[in-house]
């Protein structure tokens, strides 16, 4: 990716995230997810009706990879199914670990393809995504 364009990307997504703020719906599912080694400590509710993501919202502090990858996440992920939300995170995590993936999948997420440059920032870039896990693991238990 262009590095101009990658910068742009991260940018607009850091300064103005998509679907931030948190609402008081009970049917959202909360998770709290956080990077010990810096500042990012987000709350991300996601909203799941019959195996669809109608809503995902998010709220806290976090760095600009951390806040820009959380709101394009989100983007990519509402309207989405379970199973397509499981592809997602599956070719962005092959992505930040050097290995082989679908980049057409990730659109905007193909702004992390080189996170790999900066290890400390990793955690950063799948911060959102463990929250995803999370939230996937708990309603399919």
């Amino acid at each position: 990716m262009d590095p101009n364009v990658r910068r742009q990307i991260l940018l607009d997504h850091y300064q103005n995230p998509s679907h931030h703020g948190l609402t008081e719906d009970p049917e959202y599912i909360k998770i709290n997810t956080n990077n010990e080694s810096c500042i990012d400590n987000l709350d991300i509710l996601y909203k799941i009706k019959d195996g669809v993501i109608e809503d995902i919202c998010f709220d806290g502090e976090a760095c600009a990879i951390s806040t820009s990858a959380t709101s394009i996440m989100i983007e990519k992920l509402i309207g989405k199914t379970v199973e397509e939300a499981k592809e997602l995170l599956k070719n962005y995590e092959a992505m930040i670990n050097e290995e082989s993936y679908d980049s057409e999948i990730l659109g905007e997420l193909n702004a992390y393809d080189e996170i790999y440059r900066q290890p400390n920032r990793k955690k950063c870039a799948l911060l959102p995504f463990e929250s995803l896990k999370k939230v996937l693991n708990q309603i399919e238990k």
